[in-house]
């Protein structure tokens, strides 16, 4: 979130005068590039998130067309993906983000971000300069947002903004060691609005375990493992899957710059496995692989995890 939220001021200038807000950065596209329509699901035209450390600070630049979904509640995924800093690592939460105080340490000061806002990211959306936003980063400062152009939008509503309390939420959850810092950053880059679900949160922590249980849809089960939770570079790790009979299985594999599905079924004992070749992969950051299990109307979802050694 940011503080920036009404009208434009009549002083803010046709155009930045500030290089920390045009200078190039990884976010910055050719309009030429950008589609012109977006697939009307929310969560269809999901990138990887750009990594930089500015805190203090806005970067980037943002040139339009840039289409907003849900009546300007959700981004243009191609105009927004989404930014990280990287000097917000898991290692390190209890002494950043978990702070009390850290937003304010890393957050742009309101002249850069009301620039921002009127000279270019209202035009790229096309908001008329009347309308009521908030200039809000898509992955916030309290869950290791940065400020790059990437990671910045004016979400049009009123206010307050109903994101505050979903970000307030995954931080917490961050915090209290219930969901990892990484899936919270890809879960509310995707679609903010489903974000805790996707989690598993509004309900009781879920208790410790070897591996995650099943969210059940009917009466289909679904309980995953890995052959290997410490694999080292160029092997393979085994997810295993119980399930169904004949039950569809696919498994989303997160790692640190890309997401890897792969799909097969469980065999008539319920059981299926899925191979995963590690290959320069980050060493020591954890990679959480989601599956889903599906027969018939029925449905379901698991989860366990890795973590590659160099």
């Amino acid at each position: 979130m940011t503080s920036s939220s009404s009208s434009p001021p009549s002083s803010v200038p046709a155009q930045h005068s500030s290089s920390q807000i045009t200078q190039p950065s990884p976010s910055a596209r050719s309009s030429s590039t950008r589609p012109a329509t977006h697939p009307p699901h929310h969560e269809a035209a999901y990138l990887a998130l750009v990594v930089l450390h500015d805190p203090g600070q806005v970067t980037g630049t943002l040139t339009g067309p840039c289409h907003a979904r849900d009546n300007g509640r959700l981004p243009d995924p191609q105009c927004t993906p989404g930014g990280i800093d990287p000097a917000v690592t898991q290692a390190n939460i209890q002494s950043t983000i978990c702070v009390s105080g850290y937003t304010e340490r890393v957050r742009p000061p309101e002249s850069q971000t009301e620039a921002f806002k009127f000279d270019l990211a209202y035009p790229a959306y096309g908001i008329p300069s009347g309308d009521e936003s908030e200039l809000d980063h898509l992955v916030p400062l309290e869950l290791g947002g940065d400020n790059d152009a990437a990671n910045l939008w004016p979400e049009v509503g009123s206010l307050p903004n109903p994101k505050d309390a979903v970000e307030d939420a995954l931080n917490q959850a961050v915090c209290d060691g219930r969901v990892s810092l990484a899936r919270a950053q890809r879960a509310i880059a995707r679609n903010w609005e489903t974000a805790e679900s996707r989690l598993g949160l509004g309900a009781a922590p879920p208790a410790p375990a070897p591996t995650k249980p099943a969210r059940h849809s009917g009466s289909l089960s679904c309980s995953a493992s890995v052959s290997n939770s410490s694999p080292a570079d160029y092997t393979t790790v085994d997810i295993y899957v119980r399930t169904a009979p004949g039950a569809s299985v696919t498994t989303i594999a997160h790692y640190k710059t890309t997401d890897h599905p792969k799909s097969t079924t469980a065999n008539s004992a319920g059981q299926a496995t899925i191979a995963y070749y590690i290959s320069r992969a980050t060493p020591g950051y954890t990679v959480d692989v989601d599956v889903t299990v599906s027969a018939g109307s029925r449905s379901s979802h698991c989860s366990t995890s890795f973590t590659p050694v160099g």
